[in-house]
């Protein structure tokens, strides 16, 4: 699915330059069910777009993605220059992400690129590290120790030969080597369907529906999760608003606002803990890539974001 947009240039001070998005998901096969969010490929034009339009090998979008589980991404093209926290990498053909409570700000020149995402019990699965090990963290994937094993994927997924099949097959298979199961998965997926389907009132209301002691909720969401269970709470509650506002083109922060929110300046300071930023100064940014992103997810594939995607119970 495509849509074409505009973009200044850095520094021109000339026309808008055009740009296009594409956005396919692939749904993994069924022997992974409850491991990830999706995978996808996103295909990013600048310039080149309408009759007479030539390229633009320098124009950049900026943009900032919201906090998400721990995520593996692949460059054909372009690099791109990203942050979380205190980390960055730039000239990456392969990022990393770890399980994020901040946004990444990352700026992007035309590319291919496929993602992979990756729920609670597909880190269980598919890493060694505990999540809270790798949170607010990215980084190049070849040179570190956690994502390294996913490296040789480079070679298919970042080769303009190749076709998108012969990618998703790529990644069918690393993943069908790679996978094993762990002790922890029906608590997983337990917890993260509770985090998503439910509306608890405190952590302990989250470990009775868990039918789990609050000691195994916190040891099993650290491991696998990243974060603490209130933590993961609060970002659940905001990724709802932060959605919703994106989702309504045109609406007002008090439209989006969870109810679960006590007042206006409640959510402010979650969104400033959450996105480093008033909301404010969020809406008042161009969201290129990750407005148009998010509307062909909800449209296509039923979530918006990776946060709010249901898992399923493993096979």
């Amino acid at each position: 699915m495509g849509e074409e947009r505009h973009i200044i240039v850095p520094g021109s001070g000339a026309a808008p330059v055009p740009y296009r998005l594409a956005s396919e998901f692939r749904e993994p096969p069924a022997q992974f069910e409850g491991c990830f969010t999706t995978f996808y490929h996103v295909s990013l034009e600048i310039g080149g777009v309408g009759p007479g339009q030539g390229d633009a090998p320098d124009a950049r979008l900026t943009d900032y993605l919201q906090p998400e589980w721990g995520n593996i991404r692949f460059f054909c093209g372009g690099t791109p220059d990203a942050a979380i926290g205190t980390t960055r990498v730039t000239d990456a053909r392969y990022v990393g992400t770890g399980p994020s409570s901040l946004p990444c700000r990352f700026s992007l020149g035309p590319v291919r690129m496929w993602g992979v995402g990756f729920m609670p019990l597909g880190w269980a699965r598919f890493f060694d590290a505990d999540a809270s090990t790798c949170t607010n963290m990215i980084c190049d994937g070849a040179a570190h120790p956690v994502f390294a094993r996913f490296a040789g994927l480079t070679d298919v997924l970042c080769n303009p030969q190749a076709t998108l099949d012969e990618q998703y097959d790529a990644i069918v298979a690393a993943m069908t080597k790679a996978m094993r199961p762990s002790r922890d998965d029906a608590r997983i997926s337990r917890i993260n369907a509770e985090l998503v389907g439910g509306e608890h009132a405190s952590v302990h209301d989250l470990a009775d529906a868990c039918a789990m002691s609050i000691r195994t909720l916190e040891r099993t969401c650290m491991r696998y999760f990243g974060f603490s269970p209130k933590l993961l709470m609060r970002r659940q509650r905001f990724m709802r608003s932060l959605t919703s506002f994106m989702l309504q083109r045109g609406s007002r922060w008090t439209e989006a606002m969870d109810g679960e929110y006590h007042d206006q300046a409640q959510f402010t300071r979650e969104f400033r803990a959450f996105m480093t930023m008033n909301p404010s100064e969020y809406a008042a940014l161009d969201h290129p890539i990750l407005t148009s992103f998010m509307e062909a997810r909800a449209r296509i594939w039923g979530s918006a974001a990776q946060t709010l995607d249901l898992p399923h119970e493993p096979s």
